[in-house]
């Protein structure tokens, strides 16, 4: 019984470190033109929609590689908020560029110049989120 009710805090909690991750990578991507954007005014059915576009992109992207790292942590019963921090900025940068970071370097004025910190910011977010909600009492099922 106690496995089923950790099943469920696990999905629990990845659908919230999935909207941590799209918050962040949100507002991370829209920050170098905040100046032009917000005298205008931002309507927030908008960014509440690109926010919930992004959790989905990223729940079903990241999932087979998150419930590894999950499965791991369970299984050994890894509790450490770093751990999941650096995890999470790990994969989320493994997702989108595979092994070749190297093949991907904007240059400095490209709109996306710094693309990489926030991919990796999104990622430890989504990680210390994840932590908060299940990963600080990872493996304690198995007692």
């Amino acid at each position: 019984m106690a496995l089923i009710a950790r099943l469920f805090v696990v999905l629990f909690a990845y659908v919230l470190a999935c909207i941590a991750a799209s918050m962040v990578l949100t507002l991370g991507t829209l920050t170098p033109q905040w100046e032009q954007i917000a005298p205008q005014g931002i309507p927030t059915a908008a960014l509440w929609t690109i926010v919930g576009a992004g959790t989905m992109i990223i729940g079903v992207v990241a999932v087979l590689p998150s419930f590894l790292v999950i499965a791991l942590a369970e299984g050994f019963a890894w509790r450490s908020i770093v751990l999941y921090g650096v995890l999470g900025g790990v994969l989320a940068l493994s997702l989108t560029y595979g092994i070749d970071f190297a093949g991907y370097t904007p240059g400095p004025d490209s709109l996306l110049a710094h693309e990489r910190e926030v991919l990796a910011a999104s990622g430890i977010a989504g990680g210390l989120v994840y932590w908060a909600f299940a990963g600080r009492k990872a493996g304690l099922w198995k007692s």
